[in-house]
């Protein structure tokens, strides 16, 4: 069951599991923070006293002698401030780097279990959004949240105490003050402007998400001549977004006016209570002058937490959306404790059977009762219309997704047929070459590229690959060759070339058994005749199950299977 998260100190205590591998120099960073305020704290009020004390002795000469040893003093302190100040914030922000990476990481590795079923009608844009500047936003969190919080709640009970003992009654209004000023004010503008925060988060991952999509359809775009109105989406987004931060800049004014107006009235509470006391004879003018400054100069602290409010609504916000991915369950979870499969053919020739399985996207049914016999050694086609469940039945046999009703067997040389839900994972995918109707191409070079169905390829294996692919050619023609670097998403490449990659890929890594969707729907008939031939060659050792709507492509198939 997902766990809730919706509320901002669920949030928080979840996050804050993640500082406990780094407690110590969490800890050490919150007493270097305490003592660098305290003494920024108390140059203020030495200096006061200082003044207070050469007032009421100017006839005193040796007062003239003590003032170098006094102003030293202060320089002192001033510097210890920034030493302490420059440790606090590095123990901060090692911590927080720390955290960010190892939340990436589970990130990544949560959004590689979620794949493929998880991810297909997920925004890009959003997921970019998250991995970058969500988790970037957590650095607000980590480095300016957790210290300056108990860095706040120690100097206020350590400030008030001080006050106190000026005069008890100053002592408990500074106290009120601290709560009210890093407590109460911050959680109260927390609370209004949460929702404002993760308005603001979903809009500018939407607008991402619109900007991803116009920058890989800009050549549709320039030719079909929808400029203007794509332009007029991203205004009306931008000004949506502009709206949505509108909302936060309010919360953060009115926030600021509040904190500022409680701050100069409980500074005037303390100096007419003091002179109150003074008047009547109870404290000296010495502790009117450290009472009043002390308070005046002890709100950074909780200042900070105040101001803090502002960015947690966001930091929160993102905080929510990275922990629900990370709650998120897989739709197929991987098998780790099942068996490592050894495929070979059963004693009809099988090294895979379809028993009966159907299966539906959501409420729409696409595959009902459907049986196939998989025979080793031979090319299985699957030829019918777009939306027949060609293409699904292949992610079924890799088990991206669960059958609703049947079995799939693969045939084990131990333990003969073996249900799909029992084989590991890894075990599955190491039997298996996948190519599907789009390949992903990413900028980098061809021979990395090919490389990736076996990561540790020679330049043998892949040049071998490549010839099975129709590809080799191409490739030496090009002025760098096998380290040719492609653009981005492979745009450098034609429709026919990444397809051709694609094939190496699943050429290069030698499964036992090939799932090819669509191969030879972006090629020509002379390169299609020529990886054809190349599946037949394979074929010998491998089993094919080959998806097309074209009919040249099924004449290479020994069997074909027609979905209607």
């Amino acid at each position: 069951m997902k766990k809730d998260t919706s509320s901002g100190l669920k949030i928080m205590a979840r996050l804050l599991v993640l500082v406990k591998p780094l407690t110590g120099v969490m800890l050490l960073g919150i007493l270097l923070g305490t003592l660098g305020h305290l003494c920024a704290i108390f140059v203020t009020v030495i200096g006061a006293e200082g003044v207070a004390l050469v007032a009421e002795n100017l006839d005193n000469p040796q007062i003239r002698y003590a003032l170098p040893q006094f102003f030293g003093g202060l320089v002192a302190v001033g510097i210890l401030r920034g030493l302490l100040h420059y440790g606090e914030q590095y123990c901060n922000h090692y911590i927080a780097f720390k955290i960010l990476a190892i939340i990436r990481h589970k990130v990544f590795a949560k959004l590689r279990i979620l794949c493929p079923a998880k991810l297909e009608g997920k925004e890009k844009g959003n997921l970019i959004t998250m991995i970058t500047t969500d988790i970037e936003l957590l650095e607000v969190f980590f480095a300016h949240t957790i210290s300056p919080i108990a860095i706040a709640v120690l100097v206020s009970v350590f400030m008030s105490v001080f006050i106190g003992l000026q005069y008890p009654i100053a002592g408990i209004i500074a106290a009120i003050a601290y709560v009210t000023v890093g407590g109460m004010i911050p959680v109260a503008n927390e609370v209004e402007s949460e929702a404002a925060g993760m308005d603001f988060r979903n809009e500018f991952g939407k607008m991402n998400s619109f900007i991803l999509g116009a920058l890989y359809g800009v050549d549709e775009t320039l030719q079909f001549k929808a400029g203007e109105k794509t332009l007029k989406q991203l205004e009306d987004k931008s000004d949506a977004l502009a709206d949505k931060k509108e909302k936060l800049v309010v919360f953060e004014k009115n926030q600021k006016s509040l904190t500022h107006l409680s701050i100069q009235a409980f500074s005037l509470i303390v100096l007419g209570v003091m002179l109150f006391a003074y008047h009547k004879g109870r404290v000296d003018f010495e502790h009117v002058i450290i009472a009043t400054v002390a308070m005046m100069s002890s709100f950074g602290p909780v200042v900070a937490l105040a101001s803090l409010s502002n960015s947690l609504n966001q930091t929160l916000a993102c905080g929510k959306r990275v922990l629900d991915l990370l709650d998120e369950e897989p739709q197929v979870k991987e098998v780790f404790d099942g068996i490592d499969i050894d495929m070979v053919q059963s004693k009809r020739g099988n090294l895979a059977t379809v028993n009966n399985i159907s299966f539906s996207y959501e409420n729409a049914q696409v595959l009902k009762n459907v049986s196939v016999d998989i025979k080793k050694g031979q090319i299985l086609g699957i030829h019918g219309p777009s939306g027949s469940g060609k293409s699904t039945l292949l992610r079924l046999l890799m088990r991206f997704w669960k059958i609703d009703a049947g079995q799939i067997h693969y045939y084990d040389k131990v333990d003969g047929p073996v249900e799909i839900d029992y084989i590991n994972t890894e075990s599955l995918r190491a039997n298996q070459s996948f190519v599907t109707q789009e390949t992903w191409v990413s900028r980098d070079t061809i021979a990395k590229n090919i490389a990736v169905g076996k990561v540790d390829a020679t330049r043998d294996e892949i040049i071998e690959a490549a010839k099975s692919a129709s590809l080799h050619d191409f490739i030496t023609g090009l002025s760098h060759g096998y380290d040719t670097v492609v653009g981005e998403l492979g745009s450098t490449l034609s429709g026919g070339e990444k397809q051709r990659i694609g094939i190496a890929r699943a050429f290069l890594h030698d499964g036992n058994m090939m799932l090819l969707d669509e191969p030879t729907s972006s090629l020509d008939s002379l390169n299609e005749g020529i990886i054809l031939k190349s599946l037949k060659e394979e074929s010998k050792d491998k089993t094919v199950v080959l998806v097309s709507h074209r009919k040249s492509t099924m004449g290479v198939a020994d069997s074909v299977i027609d979905f209607k």
